[in-house]
């Protein structure tokens, strides 16, 4: 029976992986009860992308992460990224939903965060990126026909804003600086914007540091821990 229920659970654990991307880690897995989630591929919005693409879809996302806000037993949130962009109202929507959570949070790049998936990097308390990791910050854009072409010009300008405004706020870069870095014409074939590694996406203080799981995982732990002397200090002032 005991082998049984272990399978059970582990089918469990597989199933949430394979449809959500993510897991928790509690019942001896981790001293401190970790939910981890994946960003990988595109980042879905309202429109479905091809079936042969790897896909976050948000509305997937959006209630694991109000679930894990309000899970007692969910004292931190790994992210795990490896995302080429995609919707961006459906990318900003997680990195304001990451960023207000009251449970620490933190970040790993894997691979790369490009695109919108620069918000979603910077959008946790502490944000990590492999040496090996990429980012690529470039102007909005937009397919399909204008209708009018100076409106829909100021409204992608406005996106961009919220966009670079947001990263700002998140992170050590300048809004200034991230603008260059954006439109910048000389580093891209065939496009505007800026490549960034390891190491340089951590120099222009858009991530917090170099390191991979073992690291991400410890500063986790760190802050949990962190968050659970708070609490305790102020249960006893408030006695």
């Amino acid at each position: 029976m005991e082998k049984d229920r272990t399978q059970n659970e582990r089918n469990e654990e597989n199933e949430e992986i394979k449809e959500m991307g993510s897991l928790k880690l509690e019942n001896g897995h981790s001293k401190h009860g970790i939910q981890l989630l994946t960003i990988i591929g595109e980042i879905e919005g309202h429109e479905t992308v091809s079936g042969n693409t790897k896909a976050t879809k948000y509305e997937h996302l959006l209630p694991r992460l109000a679930e894990a806000e309000e899970d007692e037993n969910t004292e931190g949130i790994l992210i795990l990224l490896n995302t080429l962009g995609g919707d961006v109202e459906a990318g900003l929507a997680i990195a304001e939903m990451i960023a207000s959570l009251s449970k620490p949070t933190v970040s790993l790049v894997l691979g790369g965060s490009h695109s919108i998936g620069g918000p979603l990097a910077v959008s946790a308390d502490y944000s990590f990126i492999v040496p090996t990791g990429t980012m690529i910050v470039h102007p909005v854009r937009s397919n399909g026909m204008f209708i009018g072409v100076i409106q829909s010009y100021r409204n992608m300008e406005k996106t961009q804003d919220r966009i670079a405004g947001f990263i700002a706020s998140h992170s050590r870069i300048t809004q200034k600086r991230l603008l260059e870095l954006m439109l910048d014409s000389t580093q891209l074939v065939k496009d505007v914007g800026t490549l960034l590694e390891g190491e340089e996406a951590v120099r222009e203080g858009i991530i917090d540091e170099v390191g991979g799981i073992s690291q991400a995982f410890r500063k986790l732990h760190e802050l949990i821990d962190e968050r659970r002397r708070t609490r305790h200090r102020d249960e006893y002032y408030n006695r």
